[in-house]
């Protein structure tokens, strides 16, 4: 354990909605543009629907009743973009979305109702529209912010996409001019942006690919300028894979864990998973895991960190960046309610990406951003939603899901066991993930155990060892008593 490393506290007790602005809902008291795409049209990738922050703030009691209570939302800084990662102007937020006086009535909003709310921060390139940038297509060399940008030949080619750019862009996208970060006039600009907003009364930020900016010392002084405003302001950064050069205490204090997501889908999606809607995705390839595999997995990512970020790790089952869940697994809902179960009896912070808890499907890009369909309730899966309710009750009521201890009790024939533990309290979790009725048996010393989640999963207890009896495609949680000890 590295003891200098530490994390925000209220993180370790949240649960995480994110939400897609355009997408999620929108306010009839803010004047729309005339085109718009219908609300309930499939999602295109330059079309927009409308969704905005009064929206949300209209929604509130929604998410609240999820068990929610922390947001994060995709970027919502003026842009020529439905998502908004090709930022204008850092320090306005889109007048589609209501503009900064909306901004602000939501946040005094959500905190009154003890909301945390979490922006994204996208530093590594900003846009075509970009003062700074618009400057040098201007005036060229003259320009004096010709160095905040790379730029390698004259004139720029920010629109006609047959030409080379000229300029350093992410992934050659001429929408998307990268930042030269060496320049220090940047880099004050970029920390000034991360601090300004936390001083606003933002509670973190969620960083956009922090990785292709290849400078530890930035993330250092972006970490010393958010937390200086605020000591208990989240960071976490958009890192696929292993994290452990940004995870030491002096730069993020998470990431998304994309990692626990493959190992959801890989144990209960398994063979069943679509994978034309995993190859190109950056968790790919995501392979199928048997019990015992889950079992290795699992404890390979709590031993990959230290456990004060462990206990903050942004864990999610899917994203804008990813097809949603239920369509990985062809519909199929037993896997996502298997996979939510876990997501909220595992060590971290589950998110929730908005509309997976009413069974909303897409697919790759654009088709995971779908409008959220308010005005069609019988398209809700509200057995879903009820499920999704009380899994996060469960992790609300018992302090030992978020800071408990975890150590795994089994592991074969598709069913996967662990307990999770703290000095007060001690719960058993397990899951059948195949498609027969299967038993698990653990060995003990004596006592009873509580239901706490799955009521209709039935254990014994003979002669030292309890025998949990589940469903096909079940999970269930139990409530040891305090003398029960496992072997």
């Amino acid at each position: 354990m590295n003891h200098h490393i530490r994390t925000p506290d209220w993180v370790k007790d949240a649960i995480f909605y994110q939400i897609f602005p355009d997408r999620f809902a929108a306010s009839d008291q803010l004047p729309k543009p005339y085109a718009l795409e219908g609300w309930d049209s499939p999602p295109t990738t330059h079309g927009y629907k409308g969704g905005d922050l009064l929206g949300v703030v209209e929604r509130l009691d929604y998410i609240a009743s999820l068990g929610v209570n922390a947001i994060y939302f995709n970027p919502i800084f003026q842009s020529a973009s439905n998502h908004r990662y090709h930022t204008h102007d850092y320090f306005r937020i889109d007048p589609l979305l209501g503009g900064n006086r909306v901004f602000r009535q939501l946040l005094d909003r959500a905190h009154t109702m003890g909301i945390r709310v979490v922006l994204d921060g996208v530093f590594n390139h900003a846009s075509r529209g970009f003062f700074q940038f618009s400057d040098i297509a201007e005036s060229g060399t003259a320009s004096p912010y010709i160095d905040w940008f790379s730029i390698y030949d004259m004139p720029l080619q920010p629109y006609d996409e047959s030409e080379p750019p000229q300029y350093a862009a992410w992934w050659g996208l001429h929408a998307l001019p990268k930042f030269n970060t060496n320049n220090p006039a940047v880099r004050e600009f970029l920390w000034n942006v991360g601090e300004r907003w936390i001083e606003y009364g933002i509670d973190g930020w969620r960083l956009d690919v922090p990785n292709e900016i290849e400078d530890p010392e930035f993330w250092r002084e972006f970490r010393r300028r958010v937390k200086r405003a605020n000591p208990e302001a989240y960071i976490c950064g958009e890192i696929w894979g292993d994290a452990r050069a940004w995870l030491q205490g002096d730069q993020f204090d998470s990431v998304m864990n994309y990692l626990f997501t493959a190992a959801a889908i890989g144990f209960f999606i398994g063979d069943h998973a679509d994978q034309a809607l995993i190859e190109g995705v950056g968790y790919h390839p995501v392979p199928s895991l048997s019990a015992e595999g889950m079992a290795q997995t699992v404890e390979g990512l709590l031993a990959l960190y230290d456990p004060e970020v462990t206990a903050v790790q942004f864990n999610l089952l899917g994203s804008h960046d990813t097809a949603r869940f239920l369509s990985i697994a062809r519909g199929d809902v037993s896997a996502l309610e298997l996979a939510t179960l876990f997501q909220m009896t595992y060590p971290g912070t589950p998110c929730i990406y908005y509309g997976d808890e009413i069974g909303m499907t897409g697919g790759k890009d654009p088709g995971a951003r779908g409008s959220f369909p308010w005005s069609r309730p019988g398209a809700w899966n509200h057995d879903l939603l009820d499920y999704v309710k009380r899994t996060a009750a469960l992790r609300h009521a018992h302090p030992a899901l978020r800071h408990g201890r975890y150590r795994t009790l089994y592991a074969a024939n598709r069913c996967y066991s662990f307990e999770r533990a703290n000095d007060h309290e001690t719960l058993v979790v397990a899951f059948n993930a195949s498609h027969q009725p299967q038993r698990m048996r653990i060995e003990l010393l004596s006592g009873q155990l509580q239901p706490r989640f799955g009521t209709n999963h039935a254990y014994n207890v003979h002669e030292g060892e309890v025998t949990l009896e589940l469903p096909a495609r079940s999970g269930a949680v139990w409530q040891l008593e305090s003398q029960w000890v496992f072997n």
